[in-house]
């Protein structure tokens, strides 16, 4: 399975990346987005079986991402998980109405995406 990492910090990415490697899952491709707007290109041209987005970001946040990946016919079914920094609820809740699989606030171990992606996937 292919998946899609969406943040703005470089960092953030490559954490991420190295727990996905580090899971007994079989993950494939790991491409990265650092934003929005990038995110969306991409999907346009591939398809992607898990996206993990940030919802703080640049030029196009993680709530407008996810309401587009919504919208795209080809990843109408395509588990997102959100990764924030948010300390309230509001956007948290945004996310799951919109559509999102769940979340986990940064910062995160790697156990707590391990976890999260045992339980949506």
């Amino acid at each position: 399975m292919d998946v899609l990492i969406v943040d703005d910090s470089a960092a953030i990415r490559k954490i991420l990346q190295r727990v996905l490697r580090q899971t007994d899952l079989p993950f494939g491709d790991i491409q990265e987005a650092g934003d929005g707007t990038e995110a969306v290109n991409l999907l346009q041209t591939r398809s992607f079986g898990l996206i993990l987005s940030d919802i703080n970001m640049p030029e196009m946040d993680g709530l407008q991402l996810l309401a587009k990946i919504r919208e795209m016919e080809h990843m109408k079914g395509v588990p997102v998980i959100m990764i924030t920094t948010e300390g309230g609820q509001g956007k948290v809740m945004e996310a799951v109405q919109l559509g999102a699989s769940g979340y986990v606030r940064k910062p995160f171990t790697a156990d707590q995406i391990k976890e999260k992606l045992s339980a949506v996937l």
